[in-house]
């Protein structure tokens, strides 16, 4: 499996929520770990639960023969020059450099939402073209120092952020350079607005990172309607592994083929584990997408 372009990795948020850590905050590292690698999972994102000195995490990974996929930086590029942020991100970035990462997933909280008791439809935007500029050239000379560590930003589009909706994507990669990456994320995608496979369709040569995640369309649907925050959403369920939801991840993986992506897929679905079983919520993710990567043939992609 190691050999395969595409590798199976998971976020330990389906043990325990670092936004919300009444869901599952009792739960042992060891248990998301120990799960984690007999469902079959090659590697875990970072949560705040692992440790944050290179040699400790690359030790404790190597005794569950785990790699370390990335990890997520808040960053506050919106707000601060790109020069700040570069001093902020160092000690993250060597963690993940010195463990073998390639990718750092990059979420925009200046100013955002989704930890806060402030419906969804409050996030923040940007004001114009210019403000959507200014972003965009201070992100492209962040990402670039991220680089010359061997790290590219993978950008998440993430609900209650600055990029949501599909058209905030299409800005973003608009106003960047190469340098910077786009998480590919199915489920914020569809909460956002957006049809998936188009989102991937539109970008995917600057996909660098892949969060799958399902969706429940009728709790999507309340969340908008009853203007929930995200946390409220996440608590009734909007969120599940992929399998367990509507979106059409077998044209997801056949679109990612056909490209020729090479990097990971990462489960990562916000649930109550009292609710939605660990376990058996992440071997349900694994199992779903370890079937469509082991199909033989590609159909022809239009």
């Amino acid at each position: 499996m190691k050999n395969d372009p595409i590798r199976i990795g998971i976020n330990p948020i389906s043990w325990s929520n670092d936004d919300l850590p009444s869901l599952g905050g009792e739960t042992p590292l060891s248990t998301a770990l120990s799960e984690g690698k007999a469902i079959g999972y090659e590697g875990f994102e970072l949560g705040n639960k692992f440790p944050k000195d290179p040699t400790q995490l690359r030790e404790l990974m190597a005794g569950y023969g785990l790699d370390v996929v990335s990890g997520w930086y808040s960053g506050r590029v919106a707000a601060r020059p790109a020069a700040a942020e570069r001093e902020a991100v160092v000690r993250h970035l060597r963690l993940l450099a010195e463990n073998g990462c390639n990718v750092m997933v990059y979420g925009e909280v200046a100013d955002a939402i989704q930890g806060e008791a402030v419906p969804l439809y409050k996030r923040p935007r940007f004001r114009d073209d210019d403000a959507w500029k200014r972003y965009g050239e201070r992100l492209t000379e962040f990402a670039r120092f991220t680089l010359s560590y061997g790290v590219r930003l993978a950008y998440h589009h993430h609900m209650g952020a600055y990029v949501e909706a599909p058209d905030d994507v299409d800005r973003l990669m608009a106003h960047t350079g190469d340098e910077v990456g786009l998480l590919f994320d199915s489920g914020h995608t569809f909460f956002g607005g957006g049809d998936p496979l188009a989102v991937l369709d539109r970008h995917i040569a600057r996909i660098c990172h892949v969060h799958c995640k399902d969706v429940r369309p009728e709790i999507v649907r309340l969340a908008r309607n009853r203007h929930w925050t995200f946390l409220e959403s996440v608590l009734n369920g909007a969120f599940t592994v992929p399998g367990d939801g509507v979106i059409d991840f077998a044209a997801i993986v056949e679109r990612l083929k056909h490209h020729g992506y090479q990097g990971w897929l990462v489960v990562e679905a916000e649930q109550d584990p009292t609710v939605a079983p660990s376990f058996d919520y992440a071997q349900k993710g694994y199992r779903t997408l370890r079937a469509l990567l082991d199909r033989d043939t590609v159909r022809e992609v239009a």
